[in-house]
């Protein structure tokens, strides 16, 4: 009955579509005293136009989209003719139908790149047509490799107003040789992503399918006003470090009404990497994510950290659905990352062939080099679970603190898996709180819902009653 029960919701939620979110849900305010969620531009109301006044199409600079010629200079004259219209109501340059090869290229403010449903921007399998980038400040050096890092396939730094989209054309990363060389410790430097956007504001992405990235697949670094929108993003489960969508150190990001199927966390929410992240100190805040679908057989549905030295906060998530994935949501951090994930609130999750529904791990990691701090430990508190329905469950909960910093205010309601396992739940350094969970928590969380929302800020104006 409960897995029945499970596989409907989940498909019911899989089939509706974005078009029945009514006003009152796009418009949301976030009222509970403990959590501090505003309403600049999260998730807003009016959608964003891809119209702008000047539009030219890549084949106007010579583009030849047979997946075969190599059009990196193509976009580069583009993207350059196109900054001229900046001031004049920013351009649009379209891509039609066809295999588009390319490099490495930048975007520039003002600028919407739009693709024909039948366009594939394929990523060049040559790594000399992926320039080598400075790490980023909050990381330090490379997150795979000391040094720098390839540049992502398209890249903006210090933009606005940026815009990439289309009929659900495809960005195809064709990753597979990056994958064989890390694999194989051939590489010379970090691996690219499909799309980074650094230090940049509104940011909108949308009706697109990202297939094959190298490694990461949409990175917005130091950005705030992010709405990330109807993208499907694909990767064979065994393709390493392939998460789908990872808002690093930014501020007002929506994510929405997606599916991914990766190779590593669908959703993981980072802020920079032990001492580096500390210092730069610039966290992830004010970030909603709601109606997201996807399998991940080797990691989580949603993750918070590993990289997380600069603070987590104010995160909303609702109607997350996962399955045939190793974990439901995790928690990774570990001594010497610092910082802080708080004020988390999850609500209406869906769980099937779920390995760990709930994993908190405080000792997860490797550091990025021998002056991180052992003593910088994480803060951890004010995490909310609420509505969470779970079918084929192995283990209902993994919750390991830190030992001389435990994770502290994890609250739990209305929660109700089925679980395979003799022993459900696993917790270690941890104090919390629960009503209503099958099966029952460990001693460490069975403590009662104290009335102060602040505690456990379950109760909220509601975010689309009607859903």
């Amino acid at each position: 009955m409960m897995r029945t029960l499970g596989f409907c919701v989940l498909v019911l939620l899989c089939i509706m579509p974005a078009g029945l979110a009514t006003r009152a849900e796009r418009n949301w305010k976030f009222r509970a005293s403990g959590l501090r969620i505003k309403q600049q531009s999260v998730c807003p109301d009016k959608r964003v136009s891809s119209t702008r006044p000047h539009s030219v199409s890549i084949t106007e600079f010579g583009a030849v989209g047979d997946g075969v010629t190599l059009n990196t200079h193509a976009f580069e004259n583009a993207i350059f003719y196109l900054r001229s219209f900046a001031d004049k109501g920013g351009a649009q340059l379209f891509v039609p139908a066809g295999r588009w090869l390319t490099g490495s290229f930048n975007l520039t403010s003002h600028l919407t790149l739009n693709l024909d449903k039948n366009a594939v921007i394929l990523g060049s399998q040559d790594s000399k047509h992926w320039p080598v980038l400075d790490p980023l400040p909050s990381y330090g050096r490379g997150r795979e490799l000391s040094g720098g890092r390839h540049s992502s396939l398209i890249t903006a730094f210090n933009m606005t107003d940026i815009i990439i989209t289309g009929e659900n054309g495809t960005i195809d990363g064709q990753g597979s040789i990056w994958w064989d060389s890390f694999h194989n410790h051939t590489l010379s430097y970090t691996r690219p992503h499909l799309v980074e956007v650094v230090d940049s504001t509104d940011v909108f992405i949308s009706n697109l399918t990202f297939l094959n990235s190298p490694f990461w697949n949409i990175h917005p670094v130091y950005c705030s006003n992010v709405h990330i929108e109807s993208v499907t993003i694909l990767a064979p489960s065994g393709s390493p470090n392939t998460d789908g969508i990872d808002p690093d150190s930014s501020s007002y990001v929506c994510i929405e009404n997606c599916y991914i199927r990766t190779g590593d966390d669908m959703i993981s929410i980072k802020s920079g990497w032990d001492e580096y992240g500390i210092a730069y100190g610039r966290p992830s805040s004010n970030i909603i994510i709601r109606n997201v679908t996807g399998e991940t057989p080797t990691s989580a549905g949603l993750a918070l950290g590993s990289e997380m030295s600069g603070g987590i906060r104010d995160v909303q998530v609702e109607n997350l659905n996962v399955y045939n994935s190793r974990y439901g949501i995790r928690l990774k951090t570990a001594p010497g990352r610092g910082g802080y994930v708080k004020d988390i609130f999850i609500s209406k999750v869906t769980l099937m062939d779920v390995q760990i529904a709930l994993a908190f791990t405080g000792d997860f990691g490797d550091h990025p080099d021998d002056g991180y701090d052992p003593s910088a430990l994480p803060d951890v508190d004010r995490i909310s679970f609420t509505d969470i329905l779970g079918s084929n469950i192995t283990i209902a909960g993994y919750i390991e603190g830190v030992q001389k910093a435990p994770f502290t205010g994890i609250c739990l309601s209305n929660i109700s898996l089925n679980v395979t396992s003799d022993s459900a739940w696993n917790c270690s350094n941890v104090y919390g709180f629960s009503e209503s969970v099958l099966p029952l928590p460990c001693a460490q969380l069975q403590n009662p819902i104290p009335g102060s929302s602040s505690v456990c800020p379950f109760h909220f104006s509601s975010l689309g009653k009607d859903m």
